[in-house]
């Protein structure tokens, strides 16, 4: 079995590929902690100048695997922020260095919400970009309670969460979710010629004007509150009555 998270490290630039196509990408706890150990290792290595994500298959990613969320939930859920996903969550937080995001396909949930800590993001046109937390009853992660309105404004990100429903990647240009919206073949050349760029300037320069464009302490704390409210969901009637849902392609009844 090949690895779901890759990565690889040239010019300065560390590549991470969500490799898990056959299952849209989705994110496991193990692949988690494998995101963790690469946005730390960018952060604290000084080889690597810039992040860039990226995806094989046709979605960049489902989100997080719900079975893995069915079976967190059923056992009661533990200290939600001690799970790997918050590792990847603090690493993202402190990341100081530039972070590149090429997108095709579906980006759901985590697939969206970690775009909020890119700083540039290369979408498809047709790409599919969702954030449906509520659709399973469940609450907003990666700081992106704050970082969403911030970026797009209050009523767009309210109906983005409340609704779940897709934007596109050229209605994610026109809203400030992305940098660039070019033809799906092209987003993984045009990602990766914007992360050479980047790789070639002054690099504590950058980092120094990216810790002043964010709070990092500010983020963390706001991820950990979000946690808080995530964890108290995902153990909750609701959020198992969504699960069962969705494996079950039904409406949930929340009744």
């Amino acid at each position: 079995m090949s690895d779901p998270i890759r990565t690889d490290l040239a010019n300065g630039v560390l590549t991470v590929t969500f490799a898990r196509a056959d299952k849209k990408n989705a994110i496991t706890q193990a692949m988690y902690s494998l995101l963790a150990e690469a946005t730390n290792r960018a952060r604290t290595d000084d080889a690597v100048r810039v992040l860039l994500f990226k995806a094989e298959g046709d979605s960049f990613s489902a989100g997080n695997d719900i079975a893995d969320f069915i079976s967190i939930a059923q056992s009661g859920g533990g200290q939600v922020t001690d799970a790997p996903v918050f590792r990847f969550l603090k690493s993202l937080a402190d990341m100081d260095k530039p972070v590149v995001a090429a997108v095709r396909g579906r980006a759901v949930g985590i697939g969206l919400t970690l775009l909020l800590h890119c700083d540039m993001v290369v979408v498809a046109e047709d790409a599919l970009l969702s954030a449906p937390f509520i659709n399973l009853a469940l609450a907003p992660e990666a700081a992106s309670s704050l970082l969403l309105p911030m970026t797009i404004g209050h009523q767009r990100a309210f109906e983005i969460f409340a609704l779940g429903e897709p934007i596109d990647g050229k209605t994610a240009l026109a809203w400030g979710l992305a940098s660039r919206a070019v033809p799906s073949a092209e987003v993984e050349t045009t990602a990766e010629r914007l992360a050479a760029k980047l790789a070639a300037r002054a690099p504590n320069s950058l980092r120094k004007t990216k810790r002043l464009m964010r709070d990092a302490e500010q983020l963390w704390t706001l991820m950990q509150r979000e946690g808080q409210a995530f964890g108290s969901q995902m153990t909750s009637p609701e959020a198992m009555e969504a699960f069962m849902a969705f494996t079950q392609k039904r409406a949930p009844n929340f009744g």
